[in-house]
């Protein structure tokens, strides 16, 4: 419709007579008219997009990229050894060689470090954890750093993995001992086929009590198979067992940092979907690690 048609209005409502052309201030006016509809639809679609993108981050952290949780979020917790030397420093010290083959994934520190017991307090205070169930974390975060330093997983995704597994090894009615064992044991549902993944046995129901369908087990959730490749004994007492959390964080540790170096977006999302094949999972650990993350300061 063109602005000098009978049935154009002027700018006040007003039916035009006919013939009459509009003025010169009649049509600046117009103009400014329809850049102001132009500017409304413009940010009621911007408006739109945001509120798209808020509703996304409060469903998926850091919206729809790859949520920015790695490494560097948390330092290293303070240890010390058993003789009260600080442990990273007698790391550097200890260059003497010997003529004895050395497994490394299964060697351990001549003596295992301690992590620092008031910073335990502190950070079990603010983050909820567990006090035991913590150090198992912290000390899975110092041992992995010096087995595989290019790695860089860090206490926070261990304990997010923890929590969501088996509540820091308290599922159901287990509780964790001062030693670190889940009591009674936290054994998973048969690998059926029903409902999960179908897994016959691998261990002649060693680790599950199943000898007919492997089950998880342990505060870490680990499949017989997993645990036979990956197994760590974390604590130095000559075993490696599923249900004593701290060998169970190490394990994590390194079945996560098998899959590369966690210090990107992309390597740690990688290393948590190695562990479950499922994106919401990888996306809640995201969250849960930030929370611990942000709490611990």
């Amino acid at each position: 419709m063109s602005w000098n048609d009978d049935f154009d209005a002027d700018e006040y409502g007003e039916r035009r007579p006919s013939g009459t052309r509009a003025t010169k201030l009649q049509l600046v006016r117009r103009g400014a008219g329809i850049i102001g509809l132009v500017a409304g639809a413009t940010a009621l679609v911007i408006g739109v997009v945001y509120a798209v993108n808020v509703v996304g981050m409060a469903t998926n952290p850091d919206g729809f990229a790859a949520p920015d949780a790695y490494g560097p979020a948390v330092a290293m917790p303070p240890v010390t050894t058993p003789d009260g030397h600080d442990y990273n420093e007698q790391l550097e010290g200890n260059t003497e060689q010997t003529d004895e083959p050395t497994d490394l994934p299964d060697a351990m520190p001549a003596s295992v470090p301690s992590v620092d017991p008031e910073w335990i307090a502190r950070v079990a205070a603010a983050t909820g954890i567990p006090g035991r169930a913590l150090t198992a974390y912290a000390l899975a975060h110092v041992l992995i750093s010096e087995e595989e330093a290019e790695c860089g997983l860090e206490w926070a995704t261990i304990a997010a993995i923890g929590s969501i597994e088996s509540d820091h090894g308290s599922h159901g009615a287990s509780k964790l001992d001062e030693s670190g064992n889940s009591r009674p044991a936290i054994i998973g549902r048969a690998l059926d086929g029903n409902g999960v993944a179908t897994i016959a046995d691998t261990d002649g129901g060693e680790l599950d009590g199943d000898p007919t369908w492997d089950r998880a087990v342990g505060p870490m959730q680990f499949i017989p198979s997993t645990w036979a490749k990956w197994a760590a004994d974390a604590n130095g007492d000559g075993a490696a067992d599923p249900h004593q959390i701290d060998d169970a964080a190490l394990t994590t540790a390194r079945y996560l940092c098998a899959s590369g170096p966690m210090l990107s977006s992309e390597g740690w999302r990688a290393a948590v979907y190695s562990y479950n094949h499922d994106n919401d999972y990888v996306d809640q650990v995201a969250k849960v690690a930030r929370e611990f993350a942000d709490a611990a300061g």
